[in-house]
């Protein structure tokens, strides 16, 4: 009579506790719906926002290796290039760590537009730079918002899909940042032979808009009950710490850049300095990590666990191997073969193409064995093996050699990362998981920054000596001034000195081929300490509040059988797609009817689930968690 559906009638078959999905949403609830709830077009929308700004943030962290021979040569200071690497990667490493918290504290929109606001600006700002150090400062705003757009990133895609559908989607961003990070050079390279390198930053201003609208448009949905207040949040900010890590790392950088790009001596303040200050700056930090920070960003319990610091010492050196190599490679074909910048560029495409699949083999294997160390042992040692082969490159190498003799080195280096991930997870507690993974990241963005500042050091240094060895004479300076800070001049150069640049150049660059192959072979020694471990082993994890109701829902169910109630284990759980969340949690319209209502109570058994990087851990980065969140300090 009053128009309202008659309730069913009970029986043995009806769940005891109807699911809310199955109440009609009032128009105040619609327009409040959690990350779960939102329709498929929405998800995408924002999906497709998220990963644009993912492709431009990874493509400008290789962007400039080929572009530094034109922009050095515009600006003659070739022996100050690397700057346009170590800039953006000291502002990825040093900000990164924030945005988890700011994410908290603006809301997911605010977190990731602020980074997608900064990153376009020091693109444009790069763009229209007018000399060397506008666009080192240019790169430096850009790399504020590339980390951020990162962390932004892979908290929403954890927000929107629960634990055992998020795998996939997961992989999907691995491609894109992969895809950027391989493509960076090659298409450096085809935009600065064809338009000048200033299009290579331009170009990208309407794709990083196109990236704040669809956020803009889409990404409104609400996490209740994952955040603390935003005082609190703030406060937990290791704002100190952040900023003596900053002043360390810049010091270090400063001091290779006098000491070895500009060849000034040791007794020059310009020298000494920034040596002094790196030195007191590491132990103020490491005092504010230890005393003084209320949440650390290099947690000092982890320092004394033997996994956390072996996969940090890993993640490091393999860093400083991949970044040595990327920014230098292309050099070796502009300088040592006189190719173009797009030639040049697109030697580092299997470079690329082998990380994307070395990143979904390794999960794959993880997956399906639910073990990392033999993967880790066997694989682990190609880059190795490819850096010794790019140190053997002549210029009467063979087309295959020259073309790759650097994939072994992708494929390698991302199977190590994505193994060195699970391990590190598999060995830490649940709630030390957001501050493991920080953990790991640190390392990886300093030994970014490392393997584009040593390499350039010792570049600078042995290619100075080599110059200085083969050219002599009265205007002999000069001569070896120009080389050095104008590598484009070396094609233009008369034939008998054209010979001893291209040989100082490729003596310089085998050197640091050499560098990358000790670092990655330390790597590889550090990583023989990690135990092996069963990634089906029970191990507690927190989970996403829109998981709650049907696992507390299984659990009941199972429970029932055995005559206890226990939480439920999420790597037990089933390895195929779960029925109701891609049902009624990924659809615009939930279902109704006594036909949907059992699937929330029905027990499941199938297959056990396994820790890997196809069905990743709940939103590592989201530091305010309830259940992976934990203090630092412990």
């Amino acid at each position: 009579m009053n128009g309202r559906k008659p309730s069913p009638e009970p029986s043995e078959t009806a769940p005891l506790l109807q699911s809310d999905l199955e109440a009609p949403q009032s128009p105040s609830k619609s327009s409040k719906l959690g990350p779960l709830e939102i329709s498929r077009s929405t998800r995408y929308g924002i999906l497709a926002g998220i990963w644009v700004a993912t492709f431009l943030s990874s493509l400008n962290t290789t962007l400039v290796a080929t572009l530094l021979p034109g922009i050095s040569s515009d600006f003659q200071k070739s022996h100050q290039a690397s700057w346009l690497g170590t800039a953006y990667l000291l502002a990825t490493a040093t900000f990164t760590p924030l945005y988890g918290r700011l994410c908290n504290v603006m809301g997911r929109r605010g977190a990731n537009q602020t980074a997608v606001v900064f990153a376009a600006l020091g693109t444009a700002a790069c763009g229209f730079s007018t000399n060397m150090e506008m666009l080192i400062a240019a790169r430096f705003l850009g790399g504020i918002g590339g980390g951020g757009i990162m962390t932004t990133a892979t908290i929403i895609t954890s927000d929107m899909y629960s634990l055992r559908t998020r795998g996939l989607t997961q992989g999907v961003a691995a491609v894109f940042n992969s895809f950027g990070m391989g493509m960076g050079g090659p298409l450096g390279g085809f935009i600065a032979d064809r338009f000048g390198w200033r299009w290579a930053f331009i170009i990208q201003l309407p794709i990083f808009l196109i990236s704040f609208l669809l956020t803009s448009v889409n990404l409104h949905y609400v996490t209740p009950g994952k955040s603390k207040s935003a005082k609190e949040v703030l406060k937990r900010i290791d704002y100190l710490g952040s900023l003596t890590l900053f002043a360390a790392i810049f010091s270090v950088l400063v001091f290779l850049s006098t000491r070895y790009s500009e060849e000034l001596p040791w007794n020059a303040p310009a020298v000494y300095v920034p040596f002094a200050l790196s030195i007191a700056f590491l132990i103020a930090f490491v005092y504010v990590e230890i005393y003084v920070a209320p949440e650390p960003v290099l947690p000092p319990f982890m320092l004394r666990k033997k996994i956390p610091v072996l996969v940090g010492i890993s993640n490091f050196f393999v860093a400083t191997c991949n970044f040595a190599v990327q920014y230098n490679f292309p050099t070796w074909f502009q300088t040592v073969m006189l190719t173009s910048a797009t030639e040049a560029g697109a030697h580092l495409i299997p470079n690329g193409v082998s990380i994307s699949f070395g990143s979904l083999f390794a999960g794959w294997v993880m997956h399906r064995t639910g073990r990392y160390k033999t993967l880790n042992v066997v694989f682990g040692l190609f880059p190795f093996f490819a850096t010794i082969l790019l140190s053997m490159m002549r210029e009467d190498s063979s087309k295959f050699s020259l073309w790759f003799s650097i994939l072994p080195m992708g494929f390698g280096n991302a199977v190590v990362l994505q193994t060195m991930l699970i391990a590190l997870l598999a060995h830490l507690p649940e709630s030390a998981m957001a501050v493991g993974t920080g953990f790991g990241q640190l390392f990886r963005g300093v030994g970014q920054v490392g393997g584009v500042a040593i390499s350039s050091a010792l570049f600078q240094s042995i290619l100075n000596s080599e110059l200085r060895k083969r050219i002599s004479g009265p205007d002999s300076e000069e001569i070896i001034t120009k080389i050095r800070h104008s590598a484009t001049l070396v094609a233009s150069l008369p034939p008998d000195l054209q010979r001893k640049a291209r040989d100082s150049y490729a003596i310089s660059l085998r050197a640091v081929f050499i560098m990358s192959a000790v670092a990655t072979f330390i790597a590889y020694c550090a990583r023989l300490g990690i135990p092996d471990k069963s990634l089906d082993s029970p191990r507690p994890r927190g989970q996403s509040i829109s998981e709650d109701l049907p696992q507390h829902s299984e659990a009941s169910g199972s429970g029932s059988g055995s005559g206890a109630s226990t939480p439920p284990n999420p790597l037990e759980e089933t390895e195929e797609p779960d029925e109701l969340e891609t049902s009624a949690f990924a659809t615009d319209e939930p279902e109704t009817g006594p036909q949907s209502s059992p699937r929330l109570v029905r027990p499941v058994r199938r297959g056990q689930r396994r820790l890997s990087t196809y069905q990743s851990s709940d939103g590592i980065l989201d530091l305010e968690g309830e259940n992976i969140g934990g203090s630092a300090r412990r």
